[in-house]
């Protein structure tokens, strides 16, 4: 039997997958309904204006410019939403 070593435990390989799979099917399930783009207003309401307005400074999250609009990929703030942030940079 395969096991992870972490710093408090030992964790079998079976159980570490499980929980893995479990996650990402968690986020598939809860993204499942998310429009491709978003509006700027909309990506300031879900994920806070200060975060994307850091992120988009930072280079981190690509604008889409068109017509009276400003928009941004949804799974792109997703992603940047569920990574952690070193806010000293």
């Amino acid at each position: 039997m395969e096991f992870f070593q972490f710093k408090d435990q030992l964790i079998p390989y079976d159980t570490f997958l499980n929980d893995v799979a479990a996650k990402i099917v968690c986020m598939i399930n809860s993204d499942k309904d998310d429009p491709e783009f978003v509006s700027q207003r909309m990506a300031f309401k879900m994920f806070g204006r200060a975060n994307v307005e850091r992120w988009r400074r930072k280079g981190k999250v690509n604008v889409y410019k068109r017509p009276g609009k400003v928009e941004y990929r949804t799974a792109d703030l997703r992603l940047l939403q569920r990574v952690e942030q070193d806010y000293l940079d």
